[in-house]
């Protein structure tokens, strides 16, 4: 039984690496539940209760915080450079046409989820009649927001798996 757990804790983390990338699959909530479903083997629960699931709980705080954050920064990026609802919605668009065609393609996946966003607010402000100036500026606000998240969102899933291994040692 414990190794069933392990080895679907391990499957979730992985996921949850994944979806730190992929925008569409909400990686660090995967990456928590791989800690959570260590509380069916009873070692690790008694590992985790000697702690009084402080870091467990805490772990969870964080992880919807960064969660609700990364959705919010790419939008927060847009604006701060400058870029209008039209960028912000050009934007969103541009990552959902990103990650559909991730999966269909394959091929070139991380570069179209790092031009989605961007492009997408590019052209969301050209089609609100902006100038080429505004319209980078916020392609580039959206572009950095979508950055930041996934790199919050790796050093999240990185902390979790660090704890999940020090459970195993």
């Amino acid at each position: 039984m414990e190794l069933v757990v392990i080895i679907v804790s391990i499957l979730l983390i992985i996921s949850g690496f994944i979806g730190s990338i992929i925008p569409v699959i909400p990686g660090p909530p995967i990456a928590y539940l791989g800690l959570i479903v260590l509380l069916f083997a009873d070692e690790f629960r008694i590992q985790l209760a000697t702690n009084n699931y402080f870091i467990l709980i805490s772990m969870g705080v964080v992880t919807v915080l960064i969660t609700a954050l990364d959705f919010y920064l790419p939008v927060w990026g847009t604006k701060k450079f400058g870029g209008s609802s039209s960028g912000t919605r050009g934007s969103t668009y541009g990552l959902v046409i990103a990650v559909v065609l991730t999966i269909l393609t394959s091929g070139m996946g991380i570069l179209l989820l790092i031009l989605g966003p961007f492009l997408g607010a590019y052209f969301g402000e050209k089609y609100a009649g902006n100038s080429n100036e505004v319209a980078l500026k916020s392609a580039v606000g959206s572009f950095l927001g979508f950055i930041s998240g996934t790199f919050i969102k790796l050093v999240l899933v990185t902390l979790i798996a660090l704890y999940f291994t020090s459970l195993l040692i």
